[in-house]
């Protein structure tokens, strides 16, 4: 991959996605990457699931 390909992916991304770096204890990630697998997601789209699937019927005021 060039680095034109990566400063346009890089720019489209800063403009379609929020950013949130998530912090955990040593030796979870690999935990929860390898759950993520079983359920055919990635990690990042595990962490989405989870957080659409318990924030569906929240409301913020």
């Amino acid at each position: 991959m060039g680095k034109t390909s990566s400063q346009s992916k890089n720019k489209y991304n800063k403009k379609a996605y929020d950013r949130i770096n998530v912090m955990l204890p040593k030796g979870k990630k690999d935990l929860y990457k390898k759950i993520a697998q079983s359920k055919g997601l990635s990690l990042n789209g595990y962490i989405n699931k989870l957080l659409e699937a318990n924030t569906k019927d929240e409301e913020i005021n």
